[in-house]
């Protein structure tokens, strides 16, 4: 329901995602009672449509969790601070060398994205650590002349990453206290502050991301801070791992909000699938610009430690999410051989889509579902934004006397090529990993996610598909529910068999100590990384012993659950030790508070609409998303039009509207 429509006031919590083109906002009251709003981004500053979204709430703010593309986007459209980076001399090339691999393996003429920093301003600092300790000594004259030729470059940030600093971080400590206080007003990311573990590449990569963005991430909360203050008793920022930072933490960790809102979509999910007892999900959030896919089991989300965002490498703990260029806004085009292509380019909030009548001329896949009656040109979207059919249908035929086409088959030819992207991502993120996605269910979310649904789950030979409640405002739906989270690590490189508990408990104490003081009261969860000795990459397990036995025996189990093998034999390496800190926060009661305001049991109409497949216009039966009864049943084909989202049930498909507004939906 739309905020001020049935709402009783009283303090709330609130998530608020922005965008690249709706910015959402969900507003949970202390009776689990849930109220959204959905307004456009506004991309010359996301603050004023989060401001904008919050103006109607009748009643005081107790927190608000923000989900933020500020880092993101940052990244993708290269405007962040102009870094100098110091590092061991020797080393100065070791963003440009990588790993020697390539960016594709079959096409020779691919390219890695180019280093956050350019070439002339990184520095050479003399000085060298090894893995027992100092090999050539740092000399106070030596620090004074890097300081000198940083302040010479006058950079917004500076990045410190030293070899083996992970291990023995007292040159990078020196070396970054007399920067600090030297540069007053500059920033400066220290690789054993931002990721204390070993890999060069990686560890150097993720600091020179730190200090990119730190300026534009920490002045931007700072501010909206500032304007919160008034209105909001506590404000939080999402971060990549699915939990949340206090302000100043997290303009302390900038790198860390790389997937800042999409990770609140996989929170959301997790609740969802708990609330209509699925555990084991798949999950696709297709929003304005992209789509994001990811992976619940075992009712948790799945996380990672490393990955890349925009091709720069980024180590750092993360939910598991495959992004790609397939959201509503995406833009069809032909390309120079004459194939229908989908994205990268995006029509973002501004102009939008055709149909947003804003100026926008280029066909999206928002248009060719508007030309394919998908959605309904009398419902707004959002601001009370009418789609206008006319423009979207001018926009496809463009495009189709291009083609030679007519416009049907070309907008059925745009959300095919925008499926196929999508379930080549869910792919990525299951069958990659050796899950098979036909044993689990798949979410579908995010404005646009319910249309693709059903082609999603049968592309990929899935039986169920879960709507959920909101569908459009899920991710601020999991904003508001997300945990409070800090993650601790530290590089440890033992192997399990030379090792005592003794030494596994010391290990873990400062870490434990440290999240503890970092957030008070929170549960301590500990997590080691572990390989076969030689092995190139490691696997993450929970471990609640310090029994290097047990820890041996829960690593061989989990790799061939993964890999299908035990290492016959092979010893076992102990790499890294990780400690989560949570302090969960009240959630939203899904279950039945949805059902006590849904009465709608019968169809309010039908539309003439053309399948996905390109197949004859079929006759489909037009229900309201937000009013539906639970114990509905609903044939497809269907259209479900809510205030957030529409969601498509296809021919041979049937749902059953669950008690939580959930829809259940499964192929007969």
């Amino acid at each position: 329901m739309e905020i001020g429509a049935r709402w009783g006031g009283g303090a709330v919590r609130l998530g608020v995602d922005i965008g690249g083109t709706f910015t959402d906002l969900v507003a949970v009251a202390a009776d689990g009672a849930i109220a959204v709003r959905k307004v456009a981004t506004t991309p010359e500053d996301p603050a004023v449509g989060m401001f904008r979204a919050i103006e109607p709430l009748p009643g005081p703010v107790e927190l608000l969790v923000h989900g933020t593309t500020i880092a993101t986007n940052a990244l993708l459209e290269r405007r962040g601070a102009r870094v100098v980076l110091v590092t061991t001399r020797g080393f100065e090339d070791l963003l440009w060398l990588r790993r020697q691999d390539r960016a594709a393996l079959y096409d020779l003429t691919r390219d890695h994205a180019p280093p956050l920093v350019a070439r002339t301003d990184v520095l050479g600092l003399a000085e060298r650590m090894g893995p027992a300790g100092v090999q050539e000594p740092l000399s106070d004259v030596e620090v004074a002349r890097v300081v000198a030729a940083v302040q010479a470059l006058a950079p917004e940030s500076v990045a410190v990453a030293l070899l083996f600093a992970f291990r023995h971080p007292e040159h990078e400590r020196r070396l970054a206290a007399a920067l600090r206080g030297a540069l007053a007003d500059v920033p400066v990311a220290a690789s054993h502050e931002v990721l204390p573990v070993f890999r060069e590449f990686e560890r150097f990569s993720t600091t020179t991301v730190e200090a990119y963005l730190r300026p534009k991430v920490s002045s931007y909360l700072a501010r909206l801070e500032r304007e919160a203050r008034s209105r909001i008793g506590t404000l939080r920022i999402m971060t990549s791992t699915g939990g949340t930072l206090a302000p100043p933490a997290a303009a302390c960790r900038a790198a860390a909000l790389a997937l800042s809102g999409p990770a609140g979509g996989v929170v959301g999910a997790q609740l969802v699938g708990a609330a209509v007892g699925l555990s084991e999900l798949l999950t696709l959030d297709m929003g304005g610009t992209s789509a994001d896919a990811s992976l619940v089991t075992g009712g948790t989300a799945v996380h990672e430690g490393g990955g890349a965002v925009a091709g720069i490498p980024l180590a750092l703990p993360s939910i598991l999410i495959e992004t790609v260029s397939a959201g509503g806004g995406s833009i069809a085009r032909l390309d120079e051989g004459g194939a229908l292509k989908v994205g990268p380019q995006s029509a973002g909030a501004v102009p939008g889509p055709a149909c947003y009548g804003r100026g926008g001329t280029r066909p999206t896949v928002t248009d060719a579902c508007l030309a394919l009656g998908w959605l309904d040109a009398a419902t707004p979207l959002a601001d009370e934004l009418r789609l206008d059919a006319g423009a979207a249908e001018r926009a496809v035929a463009a495009l189709g006397d291009a083609a030679g086409s007519d416009p049907t088959a070309i907008a059925c030819g745009i959300v095919a090529v925008a499926s196929a992207v999508m379930a080549r991502a869910l792919r990525r993120v299951s069958v990659a990993r050796g899950l098979d996605p036909r044993r689990m269910a798949l979410v579908a979310f995010g404005g646009a996610g319910p249309l693709f649904g059903c082609a999603l789950a049968d592309a990929l030979g899935m039986r169920t598909l879960v709507i959920p409640p909101h569908p459009g405002v899920l991710s601020a739906l999991g904003l508001a529910a997300a945990a409070e989270r800090v993650d601790v690590l530290a590089s440890f490189h033992r192997e399990l068999d030379g090792l005592q508990p003794t030494d596994i408990g010391r290990a873990f104490s400062p870490l434990l100590r440290d999240g503890s003081e970092q957030l008070p009261g929170a549960a301590l969860w500990r997590y080691v990384d572990c390989r076969f000795v030689g092995q190139g990459y490691e696997l993450t397990i929970p471990v609640a012993t310090n029994n290097p036995r047990l820890i041996r025996d829960a690593f061989l189990a989990a790799h061939k659950e993964r890999l299908g093998h035990e290492g016959v034999g092979r010893p076992v390496e102990l790499v890294n030790l990780r400690v989560v800190a949570v302090r969960e926060s009240p959630l939203p009661q899904l279950a039945g508070n949805a059902g006590t305001r849904r009465t709608t049991a019968k169809s309010r109409g039908r539309r003439a609409v053309v399948p996905g497949t390109g197949r004859k216009r079929v006759t489909a039966s037009l229900w309201a998303l937000d009013d539906l009864a639970a114990g509905v049943t609903l044939d497809g084909p269907a259209i479900l039009a809510g205030r957030d989202a529409t969601a498509l049930i296809e021919s041979g498909w049937r749902g059953t509207v669950h008690e939580s507004g959930a829809i259940v939906v499964e192929r007969v």
